[in-house]
């Protein structure tokens, strides 16, 4: 059973308001870059760069990070093809914003910190997610969140992104098996 969370429009709307957190949080966009976690949080961080465009006439740099192989529960998950880690840029001494689509334990993050001292010592790390679901396994917290959806271990919740599923909407799943 799938429930619609989210339109496309009240995506937009959350988007907005979350690059609108991390612009308020960021005295000098000039050292901003952003960090998308594959696989959505490489087209959120993309979305929230070209508003940040459109809103505050600065280029902010925006990386894509693969963390396979900084899990620490690739057994429970399974197998994963990696994608390509890009960051064509120095992130010492920057603001780096991680962004991913949802938060829920916490392990794709600390991961995702991991993979970032391969690229160099940002002066701060923040992380935003579009939703936050809870359920935390790592002292592990968003400095901006577009949403809290309290959600139960048994269901999922889903980010579908026009870039990667060819459709805008967020949607909330009975989990199967």
């Amino acid at each position: 059973m799938e429930i619609e969370l989210f339109s496309a429009e009240e995506l937009r709307r959350t988007l907005n308001r979350l690059t609108s957190q991390v612009v308020e949080a960021t005295p000098h966009l000039a050292d901003l870059c952003l960090l998308g976690i594959h696989t959505r949080g490489v087209p959120l961080a993309q979305r929230l760069a070209h508003n940040i465009h459109q809103w505050e006439t600065v280029q902010v740099p925006v990386g894509a990070l693969d963390i396979t192989f900084y899990r620490d529960d690739l057994d429970r998950i399974g197998a994963r093809t990696p994608a390509p880690t890009q960051v064509p840029f120095d992130i010492t001494g920057r603001v780096v914003v991680l962004v991913d689509d949802v938060i829920y334990s916490g392990r794709t993050v600390r991961a995702a910190l991991e993979a970032i001292k391969d690229h160099g010592r940002p002066q701060v790390v923040r992380l935003a997610v579009l939703i936050d679901r809870g359920h935390r396994e790592l002292p592990i917290h968003p400095d901006f969140t577009g949403k809290v959806v309290p959600t139960s271990r048994e269901e999922a919740v889903r980010v579908c992104l026009a870039e990667t599923d060819h459709r805008d909407r967020i949607i909330l799943a009975k989990k199967t098996g």
